[in-house]
């Protein structure tokens, strides 16, 4: 069943390629080069996914991002996969996670570089009822 995925990087050709990779795969995608009005792109298109690169070119972080997006009632339920080539923000977003639990649940780090066989065996789980959560 096609999902409707949110890629969220500003850098052009991965949004580029992310972006046909998953819509190969028939999924429905949306794409945003920049970390402001990501909640409520959420809060108004309801995605099935959020794919979130941590580290953002404007004024706020993929890792505020993420903050605000299980902050919020109407996103926190929303699963993420979070990716970044930086060791230091993977580490920070993983002790994030692991610390919090209940309030990241659903949510997923993936260190670049990754392929996208990854990603797409993420998006397979959600499909599986028996593997809906992956975090």
């Amino acid at each position: 069943m096609a999902k409707h995925i949110l890629i969220v990087d500003d850098t052009v050709d991965i949004l580029r390629l992310m972006r046909m990779m998953l819509e190969e795969q028939r999924h429905q995608v949306s794409v945003l080069d920049s970390g402001q009005g990501v909640v409520e792109f959420v809060r108004h298109n309801k995605p099935d996914l959020i794919v979130l690169d941590l580290r953002l070119g404007d004024d706020i972080s993929g890792i505020n991002v993420l903050r605000e997006l299980k902050a919020e009632q109407e996103t926190a339920a929303v699963p993420v996969v979070v990716y970044t080539a930086s060791v230091v923000d993977a580490e920070k977003t993983e002790r994030m996670i692991e610390s919090e639990p209940d309030t990241y649940a659903g949510t997923r780090v993936l260190r670049k570089p990754f392929s996208l066989d990854d990603l797409l065996d993420i998006i397979n789980r959600l499909e599986d009822p028996q593997h809906a959560t992956f975090s």
